[in-house]
């Protein structure tokens, strides 16, 4: 309660205090500062996935200026010879406005990125979209079998029954990528799982299962508990370096992450950035109220 009651709050306060705790968490507003929070991840030895921020439209004239963004960005991180790829939420294309026009604009940034030899991935978001953006994966997936993959979300019921159907196009000239999260949207108890053992012990069965059928898995998680129990999968089934990777959030964790970084595995870091960097602290406040008692501590507890 308090802290719903908190995250309610904080959307009203001034930018300039927002910021304190958002700057930690995206890497600035302008593609130079994307680019620049991304080769010093590379020096690091960690590579990247760019996402810029601004999710739900209002209307296609707002979604053809992000795909032109987009097409901006792709060029000049691969000018600037970053080791990343790329990450997009198709409500910023206008899949809840035109589906078809949406399919059309995230065609044209996978297009780009293969042209380069690189990679876009679909952001899940709310179980509104999921059917939606299924279905867009498959028609993208057809054309650029290997330069487009998908998120999938462990803390929703039907994940499973969508992997066994996503499975029978897991061909050799056409193989699965996924990023595995827990997920953030705050969904009804009937289709979402929300005890976090529940969602701890489907994640691995889910990572069991994507692991078995050889399908290239990010690993998306900062929780101690799950990077364990992937260490564990992967020795089961002695997966290849090359068939897995983890993935944290930018400033998110960087102890736990230099941790992975030190045992030998990869590690790519999701980099936001973008003018609407307010709007996305807020949104995820509503959607998930536990991080509000997080921001009040990086406010005003050292350390």
């Amino acid at each position: 309660m308090i802290n719903k009651a908190i995250a309610s709050v904080i959307p009203y306060f001034p930018k300039k205090f927002i910021w304190m705790f958002s700057k930690k968490y995206i890497a600035g507003v302008t593609v130079q500062d994307a680019i620049k929070a991304s080769k010093s991840l590379n020096s690091r030895g960690v590579c990247v996935t760019v996402d810029l921020l601004g999710e739900f439209i209002e209307n296609i004239d707002q979604a053809n200026v992000n795909r032109d963004e987009y097409l901006q960005i792709i060029e000049a991180f691969e000018v600037a010879k970053v080791e990343g790829n790329y990450s997009l939420k198709p409500t910023s294309f206008g899949l809840l406005i035109d589906p078809e026009k949406c399919y059309q604009n995230i065609r044209a940034i996978v297009a780009l990125a293969a042209k380069y030899e690189n990679f876009v991935r679909i952001d899940m978001e709310d179980s509104k979209c999921v059917d939606l953006e299924l279905t867009l994966y498959k028609r993208l997936k057809l054309e650029f079998p290997n330069h487009v993959g998908l998120v999938l979300q462990a803390y929703l019921r039907r994940t499973r029954a969508d992997i066994e159907t996503l499975l029978q196009l897991h061909t050799p000239d056409s193989p699965l990528d996924f990023r595995l999260c827990k997920g953030i949207y705050n969904e009804a108890e009937e289709i979402a799982y929300k005890d976090g053992q529940e969602i701890n012990d489907n994640y691995l069965m889910l990572l069991d299962l994507l692991l078995y059928n050889g399908v290239y898995v990010g690993i998306a998680t900062h929780d101690k508990a799950l990077i364990k129990g992937a260490y564990q999968l992967i020795d089961k089934y002695q997966v290849p370096d090359d068939m897995y990777e983890f993935q944290m959030l930018y400033g998110v964790t960087p102890e736990l992450r230099n941790k992975v970084v030190g045992d030998g595995k990869k590690m790519r870091v999701y980099v936001p950035y973008g003018e609407d960097w307010f709007g996305y602290s807020t949104r995820r406040l509503k959607e998930n109220p536990k991080m509000a008692e997080h921001i009040i501590k990086s406010v005003f507890v050292k350390g």
